[in-house]
């Protein structure tokens, strides 16, 4: 993982034509619940390493956040060839993590 929560966030028609699995994280810095969740997701990503992670910061005026109307930190999106195939609010287990990859591996 590159530095948490990348700002300019990458432009929604880039991700739509995203090749392969990647997996949006949508949060702040500053956000406990995102601190929180990232060991877990560390964790689970770590048995995917083809898997494209990107940490996108969101708040107000973020136009990338809005157009997945993400409402709450950390979401998690889960992308397989630019379509969405699950999606996590605030995980709070490795499992739910693994279960939501594996749905979007076999989409």
């Amino acid at each position: 993982m590159d530095k948490l929560y990348r700002d300019p966030a990458p432009e929604r028609t880039e991700l739509d034509a995203q090749p392969g699995v990647t997996v949006l994280e949508f949060g702040a810095p500053w956000c406990g619940h995102c601190q929180a969740a990232q060991p877990l997701i560390r964790q689970a990503l770590a048995a995917y390493p083809d898997v494209r992670h990107l940490q996108i910061e969101d708040g107000p005026g973020r136009r990338l956040g809005r157009s997945y109307r993400v409402k709450l930190w950390p979401t998690l999106i889960f992308l397989r060839h630019g379509q969405e195939t699950a999606r996590l609010t605030r995980p709070a287990t490795v499992e739910a993590v693994n279960n939501a990859l594996r749905q979007c591996l076999q989409a």
